[in-house]
């Protein structure tokens, strides 16, 4: 018997997720388990138990933090077939811009029905002196992972969230970050060959095109690959930083000269100042000045939604 299982952050997007939730659940024509978030890593456990107990599919309802648990918590279990999709319902919505999902419940009938196909596609990993992380998006430091910080505990995202336009909340803090951030040289260890930058606003390391609600950070990320993309913004002015940002959107930034790409399996990463981590646009933590951060590829790890069975 197919087991599908919904798993539900009623805090994603203002409430967003939980509105989309109550609108689609009571159209749904076929049996399956739900179960609500209740804080941070819940979705991980979650996720876990549920694919280990026989789930075929695990859909999440919320936005990029509550599928990188998801994927997370799906990955650490022992069921390899189990696949990840969602009903988009936070402010940024990432993973639903590279990998198939739901916004209907007649889809989700009609999927149920006729069955659904996975494909597995490459998870990301961070491990540094003192902890680990999976990303699914994209991880990185400096300025970007700065403002995740700040955009995930500020009451501008929540109130931007309430009429709709939670995605502007990320353009709002970089304007504001611009004023702040200090800058941090970076020295890169990309599969053995060092190189060294000055005057760093950020590192990104994708595993798929999209970061913060649509920018195209990376436009040739694949996530089915093995590899990471690193792309690190330095020496350029902070109001020049601007049309990188404006740029990024086009995925027309990577012919700046201010910007810099590399493609690697694995990449480490060392600051010589304290700077900010994301992984999925989730805080992880700071950088310890001369202690490098570890990124690699885990190749196949995880089994997104394909197509549907006729």
């Amino acid at each position: 018997m197919k087991k599908w299982v919904f798993i539900i952050n009623p805090s994603a997007g203002n409430g967003k997720g939980k509105r989309k939730w109550g609108a689609i659940q009571p159209r749904l024509m076929f049996e399956y388990e739900y179960y609500y978030t209740s804080g941070p890593r819940k979705a991980v456990e979650l996720a876990k138990n549920c694919a280990n107990n026989g789930a075929e599919l695990v859909i999440g309802v919320g936005g990029d933090g509550t599928l990188h648990e998801i994927v997370e918590g799906v990955s650490l279990s022992n069921n390899k077939s189990c696949i990840v999709s969602a009903i988009s319902g936070g402010s940024g919505n990432d993973f639903g811009r590279i990998f198939p999902t739901f916004s209907r419940a007649d889809e989700l009938n009609e999927a149920f029905k006729n069955g659904v196909q996975g494909e597995f596609f490459d998870l990301g990993r961070l491990e540094t002196n003192h902890s680990k992380e999976t990303f699914t998006n994209n991880a990185g430091l400096g300025f970007d992972a700065y403002i995740a910080y700040h955009v995930n505990k500020s009451s501008v995202k929540k109130m931007l969230n309430k009429i709709g336009l939670g995605k502007l909340a990320y353009t709002f803090f970089v304007v504001k970050a611009l004023l702040h951030f200090p800058l941090f040289h970076l020295q890169v260890n990309a599969d053995g060959q060092i190189r060294n930058f000055e005057n760093v606003w950020l590192a990104t390391l994708s595993n798929q095109p999209f970061f913060g609600g649509g920018m195209k950070i990376s436009p040739t990320s694949n996530p089915r690959d093995g590899l990471v993309e690193l792309t690190i913004v330095s020496n350029i002015s902070r109001w020049k930083l601007l049309l990188v940002f404006g740029s990024v959107y086009l995925g027309k930034h990577t012919n700046l000269q201010a910007v810099h790409t590399f493609q690697a399996s694995k990449v480490g990463l060392t600051t010589d100042t304290i700077t900010y981590r994301h992984v999925d646009g989730e805080y992880a933590g700071k950088t310890r000045p001369h202690q490098e951060d570890c990124f690699s590829i885990e190749p196949r790890a995880v089994a997104s939604l394909t197509t549907m069975s006729s």
